[in-house]
């Protein structure tokens, strides 16, 4: 049985006045600008959708602190400490080519589509069944995954501060809700721009006081080859097929499994990433969202690497039997033997703001999916733009409260980051797969899509729960099982789609413009606005340099450090 996720009671972080003052400036700065983006929502496209006006750079900003939640700061840290150098995995090729794979090929079909929502698309693609099974399991999705966020801010401010976890919920939850229903996506966009710097700077101190107090990069990496073997600070070490290593996965499912199921599923289709996109102010602007997201993303991991790996340095037992700190006592514990007050004040503020990014993503793609694609649809339809602007920040402050609900679902795993790839495994896989056969086979029939969106998650979850969990397949870790699910979830999903598509009628051709890979529709011709001719605003050049500086940084670690 896994160890409950919690922090070790001793993790107690010596703060004071300063650091208390620091953190109530920033909350003072989120509300207000939820009151100053209050003023811009006039419509429901202003409330979910930033009326499509804001600039690359921001909506960039957004995209990456929407992924940088707290929950891949402590979990990328715990896989590190846990798992070595394999974590650069999971950016340089478990995020990297998706980024770009979203913006150079799928942002033109969601952006010139004019579609509100991932799943809206789907109802463009194939039908009402597809749409309303995408909307609702995505709808699920986004209130366990918030509810992650939650959780683990909740057992954090505990831990680390002594507040009783319902009081971190309940100020936590309290400051969402209110930024997001003042201010709709503004509001989250532009708090999760101010709340990726805050990160980063809490964050780059952690990283080099770390690296200080192991003997920088050189006593590091020879302390983990003494303490754990050369493989654990090499990027493909021990990889073979049928080779034991920590990570408990070979490169294979590593390429296939991350690289490629897991990373295409998330990237190109979680909603809570993609309505940064599309709030972006035209097609170019879209496009570039991911791209220039990409660059911090390859040197992100970095400062959430190099900590789990001095943590391993200094307590070499951590997360086994007999050890008092677990895989997620990474960060806190290097907060509490490293930063001095102040500097501690910053650092717990941007694991906040971490906590908080996470969770306004979620909460604003969870608004956003429940009102337009379930509610405004398939329930109450056809009434005045207001309404749906009302029923929207009602709907904010019902998934704030079940996100609460669904927080200690958690518990019951001893690394976050597992259990979001679990779920992204279940959710996000299947909708990938009938995104991608739909976008590029024409034949693809109407009702293909919602009988492999189906196949594909039933089939992740029997392969977890029934042939991982009840031991029917031996694969040595959590990790490795969320890789052979994502590619059961996948071949389930691609086989009934063709197989469905054999036996049913096409859509018709004059139906699919703009929606299948080859075809064309006005908003995907949209005219470059005045000095998008710039190299810098050029998707394909940005595209391709992120994807060749990835590259370039998996050279060192290829090799024993």
């Amino acid at each position: 049985m896994p160890t409950p996720t919690s922090l070790a009671a001793e993790l107690r972080l010596p703060t004071n006045a300063l650091d208390y003052a620091i953190m109530a400036i920033y909350f003072a700065v989120v509300l207000g600008i939820g009151f100053a983006a209050r003023r811009s929502v006039r419509t429901s496209l202003d409330f979910f959708l930033s009326g499509r006006s804001l600039p690359a750079w921001i909506t960039g900003l957004a995209f990456i602190s929407a992924n940088l939640a707290a929950t891949e700061i402590l979990g990328m840290a715990a896989n590190s400490a846990q798992y070595g150098a394999y974590t650069v995995h999971w950016y340089w090729i478990g995020a990297i080519p998706a980024m770009v794979f979203l913006g150079l090929v799928m942002m033109p079909f969601y952006y010139g589509s004019k579609v509100r929502s991932v799943p809206e698309f789907l109802l463009l693609r194939f039908d009402k069944w597809a749409h309303l099974l995408s909307s609702a399991l995505f709808a699920f999705a986004a209130v366990l995954i918030a509810g992650v966020n939650l959780y683990a801010l909740a057992i954090v401010v505990e831990a680390l501060l002594g507040w009783p976890q319902w009081v971190a919920i309940v100020v936590a939850g309290f400051f969402v809700l209110a930024y997001i229903t003042l201010g709709g996506l503004s509001s989250a966009i532009y708090n999760e721009v101010l709340q990726f710097f805050v990160i980063l700077a809490a964050l780059i101190p952690l990283t080099v006081l770390g690296l200080k107090k192991v003997g920088g990069w050189d006593g590091l990496t020879d302390s983990l080859t003494r303490s754990h073997g050369a493989d654990f600070v090499t990027a493909w070490g021990g990889t073979g097929i049928g080779d034991a290593n920590p990570l408990g996965a070979n490169w294979l499912t590593i390429v296939l499994g991350l690289g490629f199921v897991l990373s295409f599923g998330y990237w190109t289709t979680n909603f809570a990433e993609v309505q940064r996109a599309l709030s972006a102010k035209n097609l170019s602007a879209a496009q570039r969202t991911p791209l220039i997201a990409a660059f911090p993303k390859i040197f992100i991991v970095f400062l959430v690497m190099i900590p789990g790996l001095v943590v391993a340095v200094l307590v070499p037992r951590i997360g086994r039997p007999g050890s008092d700190l677990q895989y997620n006592d990474a960060i806190p514990y290097l907060m509490q033997e490293l930063l001095p007050n102040g500097v501690l004040g910053i650092a717990v503020t941007g694991l906040l703001a971490a906590f908080m990014a996470g969770m306004a993503a979620n909460v604003s793609s969870f608004n956003t999916v429940f009102t337009n694609d379930i509610w405004a649809r398939y329930v109450v339809r056809g009434r005045e733009d207001a309404y749906y602007v009302r029923f929207g920040r009602l709907i904010t402050a019902i998934g704030v409260m079940a996100s609460i609900g669904t927080a200690f679902l958690a518990s019951s795993f001893s690394n976050i980051m597992a259990y979001l790839q679990t779920l992204f495994s279940f959710f996000n896989v299947p909708m990938f797969v009938v995104f991608v056969v739909g976008m590029f086979w024409k034949r693809a029939s109407v009702k293909s899509g919602f009988w492999g969106l189906l196949a594909g998650t039933v089939t992740a979850m029997v392969n977890y729960f029934v042939l991982y969990k009840q031991g029917v397949i031996g694969i040595p870790s959590d990790q490795g099982a969320n890789f052979v699910s994502a590619i059961a979830g996948f071949v389930a999903g691609a086989v009934v789609m063709v197989a469905v598509s054999l036996f049913t009628a096409p859509k018709p051709a004059d139906q699919l413009q703009g929606l299948v890979y080859g075809t064309v529709s006005p908003g995907m011709q949209e005219p470059p606005a005045a000095g998008d001719d710039a190299w810098y605003r050029r998707p394909a050049l940005l595209g391709w340099g992120a994807v060749i500086l990835a590259a370039a940084c998996y050279i060192p670690f290829s090799f024993s450090l």
